[in-house]
């Protein structure tokens, strides 16, 4: 059993306040908007263990800071050497990589995405919870993989065909499309769009909304729903990695 105060300073990209059982979770770099790297990286995907295993967390929150949900974005690969890894590099990332996304779906109590600004890397992050909610200046684009020289193969291969059907997934993944906050609520990727400064509230209205249902309505509804992603992650989301790997390790 895991408790907020075992894990509310463990961290240095991601910070934590909880009310009422509603857990927000911030997502940042020294303050400011996420810039993905290998620390996030490593820091989400226990951050998710963490969260899931503690039993005082009602609802999950989950956001940005600053202009950006998490960037930057990666430039095209054509015209540039991608960084390549050794097999050894890349069975630790691989694996690390795995957990990153399971640990997520793992988690069996409600989420709530409030997508602060531009979704640049790990896009599929906030479109996996339970209700997405963005601001006017949100966006959403998977910027690290094809255009970035890797196949996109640890878990946008397997959220984005689900959500917005395989024709558009397929485009969006091949040209790095970058979706604003409107074409993302037409296409189902997202439930409302909102004034930045009304993204919170709104958030925390929907939480506190949920928290009125019993707690194994709450709990089993999640692990219901969450089920039509974990199996098909289950299925693919190896798979995916490996391709992946055989792409950039040298």
């Amino acid at each position: 059993m895991t408790k907020l105060d075992d894990y509310a300073q463990k961290f240095e990209t991601i910070r934590f306040r909880r009310e009422e059982g509603i857990l927000e979770m911030t997502l940042h770099t020294n303050g400011g908007s996420q810039r993905f790297g290998p620390v996030p990286h490593a820091e989400m995907e226990q951050a998710f263990l963490d969260v899931s295993r503690d039993p005082d967390n009602q609802v999950i929150i989950l956001t940005g800071t600053g202009e950006e949900f998490s960037g930057p974005a990666v430039a095209s690969s054509v015209g540039r050497a991608v960084p390549k890894l050794t097999p050894e590099q890349w069975m630790k990332l691989g694996s690390e990589a795995k957990r990153f996304t399971m640990n997520m779906l793992a988690i069996e109590v409600p989420m709530i995405a409030a997508v602060n600004g531009p979704a640049l890397r790990h896009p599929e992050v906030p479109l996996m919870c339970d209700i997405v909610l963005a601001a006017e200046q949100a966006a959403f684009q998977d910027s690290a993989h094809f255009r970035g020289g890797m196949v996109p193969g640890d878990g946008v291969h397997v959220v984005f065909p689900m959500l917005m059907g395989l024709n558009r997934a397929r485009y969006f993944l091949l040209t790095a499309q970058l979706l604003s906050a409107k074409e993302a609520l037409g296409f189902g990727l997202v439930n409302e769009v909102l004034p930045r400064e009304q993204l919170m509230s709104r958030a925390w209205e929907l939480a506190r909304q949920i928290l009125q249902q019993p707690v194994i309505n709450r709990r089993y509804t999640r692990v219901i729903l969450n089920e039509y992603l974990r199996r098909p992650m289950n299925d693919l989301l190896g798979y995916g990695l490996a391709l992946e790997g055989l792409g950039i390790v040298q």
